[in-house]
């Protein structure tokens, strides 16, 4: 019996069933959930930049796992802190959903000057303050339908398409954000499941799930962030398209007059793609200071 560690709702327990049937069918295993609270579950009514950045919906399942409660952790990847933590090793990085954020509620175009937008993201409100300074904010914290209640008069929310693909909701959608201008967050659209590094045989099972193309953009993503040493708490993003760009932003705020830098590059053809994500990292936050 493996046991995966997983959040309790709707979107974690169906990205956990997800691996748990690829697990069964490719070794005969058998699986079992664990839910697990976390402190971003327990205080819903804090904004998250104000409970500490990454790690808020990861930790209490990591340990999980660290206290042989169960063998596997999954996690949204763009939850997970750039830094592995002691003891836990990343099996498999699972075959990326759309990455990109979209607005349900109404399109850019399509909200009045001085529109209500709801996000509890700070790297959300600094691109779209770039392109629409007029816009209010307010939090949005929540699970997915509740979230999808929480539209304002006349306004919009920011979702992550990833999360409505989960459960079926893309048709909420009014806008998917052109990623290339309003960059996701790193790792957005992918799950990462953790083993203990100490465990080879649950590792060999979690290793059907690994994919690729995505471990190689995921990491990539992960060294921009790493060097920049930032959280989710900062408004930071990157991502590599399909076309081996490498998409950066960073922002010293979520306001009109905060700086902010963005870069597009190509990966270059040799040399080391992780080292290359590092270089960049460091001059997006040189040309900030």
């Amino acid at each position: 019996m493996i046991r995966i560690a997983t959040r309790s709702s709707a979107q974690a327990r169906t990205q956990a069933e997800v691996v748990a049937r690829a697990i069964t069918a490719a070794s005969g295993e058998a699986t079992e959930l664990v839910f697990v609270e976390t402190l971003g579950d327990i205080k819903r009514d804090v904004p998250l930049h104000q409970l500490g950045g990454q790690g808020i919906f990861v930790k209490e399942v990591q340990q999980a796992v660290l206290q042989g409660l169960a063998d596997v952790a999954i996690h949204s990847a763009k939850d997970l802190p750039s830094v592995a933590t002691d003891g836990l090793t990343v099996s498999a990085w699972c075959e990326r959903r759309d990455a990109r954020d979209a607005l349900v509620g109404n399109t850019l175009d399509g909200l009045a000057q001085g529109a209500t937008v709801a996000t509890g993201s700070v790297r959300r409100r600094a691109q779209l303050l770039t392109a629409r300074p007029d816009l209010q904010f307010v939090d949005l914290r929540g699970n997915i339908n509740t979230r999808l209640e929480k539209v304002p008069a006349g306004g919009a929310i920011v979702m992550a398409i990833a999360a409505l693909e989960v459960l079926g909701l893309t048709h909420h959608v009014a806008q998917a954000l052109d990623p290339n201008v309003f960059v996701p967050m790193i790792g957005q659209g992918c799950v990462a499941v953790e083993c203990r590094t100490d465990d080879a045989t649950t590792r060999g099972y979690v290793s059907v799930v690994d994919h690729a193309a995505t471990r190689r953009s995921v990491e990539i993503e992960r060294a921009f962030l790493a060097e920049l040493g930032a959280g989710c708490s900062m408004p930071v993003g990157a991502h590599l398209d399909a076309n081996d760009v490498l998409h950066m932003f960073m922002a010293t705020g979520d306001t009109p007059s905060d700086r902010h830098a963005k870069r597009a590059l190509p990966l270059p053809v040799s040399g080391d793609a992780l080292e290359f994500a590092r270089e960049n990292a460091r001059a997006v936050r040189a040309s900030l200071q």
